[in-house]
């Protein structure tokens, strides 16, 4: 069998090492770029929805959502309706550092897709979202505490 995840592995570890040495400038430490598409993506999402949507535990998410706001890229803000619930928003400062994210983005998908026929970048894109989900299916059963069997 082919090792389709170590490739994978290596292709993430190997862009998120060059997004956090290039974003390092703007004061983005160590995988904080990926929060903060998110929240610029979705404003007003909350803490849990999206852990949910970088696949990190809630722990992991807190510790990043807590320097994001350190650091003034983002600000929580209460629910109208659930003062419990807070609502993540980009701040100016965040807003201002995502299009140069975004940029990064596209440079390392055409880097990475280089070569490729459109034909061939559609056929990876839906095989790898097939995979993505059949991956999201084990994450969710040992999220909640359960053993796979191998």
């Amino acid at each position: 069998m082919k090792e389709i995840l170590r490739e994978i592995g290596m292709i993430a570890r190997a862009l998120d090492s060059i997004s956090n040495i290039e974003f390092k400038e703007h004061d983005l430490s160590k995988g904080q770029y990926l929060y903060l598409v998110r929240i610029c993506e979705h404003p007003g999402i909350i803490q849990e929805k999206l852990a949910e949507m970088i696949k990190v535990d809630r722990t992991t998410a807190a510790r990043a959502v807590q320097k994001l706001e350190n650091s003034g890229f983002i600000e929580k803000k209460e629910d109208r309706h659930n003062k419990k619930i807070k609502l993540l928003f980009p701040t100016e400062k965040g807003q201002n550092v995502y299009p140069f994210i975004k940029k990064e983005n596209e440079h390392s998908n055409h880097v990475a897709l280089e070569g490729l026929s459109e034909r061939e970048t559609e056929t990876i894109f839906n095989l790898l979202q097939r995979v993505r989900s059949n991956v999201e299916k084990d994450w969710e059963f040992v999220k909640k505490g359960n053993k796979r069997n191998y």
